[in-house]
């Protein structure tokens, strides 16, 4: 029973827009505007490229749009730092981040890459979250028509296995999907077959989904207890961790919700919501201050987080239906 002074839930989600609302990133808030109070919000979206985060991820950019690193370089390359963009509300058509899209995409569609793609007892092993981030980025930065985004997403649908997810151990026994692999690729997918009503695309995303659905977003598909403590914590950002809280949000954005089998799930979110309507940093981060795993955004360590929030309650409202 609710105690009389603790917030409702209906009084903890209005406090916590607030918040959110007064965020220095004008991304936040444009994102807040218009996916949870369904407001115009033009003017924080013209100034999306001042926001400070923003401006972190693309300092330092070389002539090539790359960053001096190799794209995928955990987690200033551009890759890492381009999905972080395109979070943030980095608008389509941007030239910065155009030309950080050209480095990744020169990087997984090129030969040297390509290459090395092997099909082992009747499957494609491949770290699918690669092409899978690349995709949602590009499509979301106006790139869909591009011949190379094109390739990412047949290759997507070529390479789903049975289970209708991807993973990429090459151990010949290994004939499961892996959540931490197949996540990214349901975001890619949903986004492509939305921007090119693409068939093939929009089936391959229902089915990822339909595999994480079939998990409860978090549990075992043999003994139904849960796969890994990990999926149960919400370190932001997860990069190609999986978790439980990520799962929901790429879900949601694919349309897979609301969904009986992800009650569980959405019900331990609503859970972890703090009585000042915020959602927390859960599990150790996967970034550092310096060194290797630098994230130029420099992300909460701890604490309440904006991104988490906001995905939070976006999942929330999608599971309403």
């Amino acid at each position: 029973m609710q105690s009389a002074s603790a917030p409702s839930t209906g009084e903890r989600d209005e406090r916590v827009i607030d918040w959110l609302l007064a965020a220095d990133e004008p991304g936040i808030r444009m994102q807040v505007r218009r996916d949870l109070l369904g407001e115009a919000a033009d003017d924080d979206e013209a100034a999306v490229l001042e926001g400070p985060l923003v401006r972190q991820l693309l300092a330092g950019q070389q002539p090539d749009g790359g960053f001096g690193v190799h794209p995928y370089k955990k987690w200033d390359g551009a890759h890492w730092r381009l999905v972080s963009m395109v979070e943030l509300g980095v608008p389509p058509g941007e030239s910065r981040a155009l030309a950080a899209a050209e480095d990744v995409l020169a990087w997984l569609t090129g030969r040297a890459h390509r290459s090395t793609i092997r099909e082992i007892v009747g499957r494609t092993r491949r770290c699918a979250s690669q092409e899978g981030y690349a995709l949602a980025v590009c499509v979301r930065l106006g790139m869909a028509d591009d011949p190379r985004v094109r390739l990412l997403a047949e290759s997507l649908v070529g390479w789903q296995w049975a289970d209708c997810g991807w993973n990429c151990d090459k151990t010949p026994r290994v004939t499961h999907s892996s959540l931490n692999e197949s996540l990214p690729p349901v975001w890619g997918l949903s986004e492509y077959a939305r921007a090119t009503r693409d068939t093939a695309a929009a089936d391959a995303a229902h089915r990822a989904s339909e595999f994480f659905l079939d998990h409860r977003m978090f549990r075992s598909h043999r003994s139904g207890e849960v796969g890994d403590p990990k999926w149960l914590e919400s370190p932001y950002p997860a990069y190609w961790h999986y978790n439980y809280a990520q799962g929901l949000t790429i879900l949601a954005r694919a349309s897979a919700l609301p969904d009986e089998r992800a009650a569980e799930a959405v019900a331990r979110l609503r859970e972890r919501q703090q009585p000042d309507g915020s959602w927390h940093v859960d599990g150790a981060p996967y970034w550092r201050r310096s060194g290797v795993y630098w994230d130029p955004a420099e992300w909460e360590r701890s604490g309440p987080s904006r991104m988490l929030t906001l995905n939070a309650l976006r999942v929330l409202k999608a599971a309403r239906g």
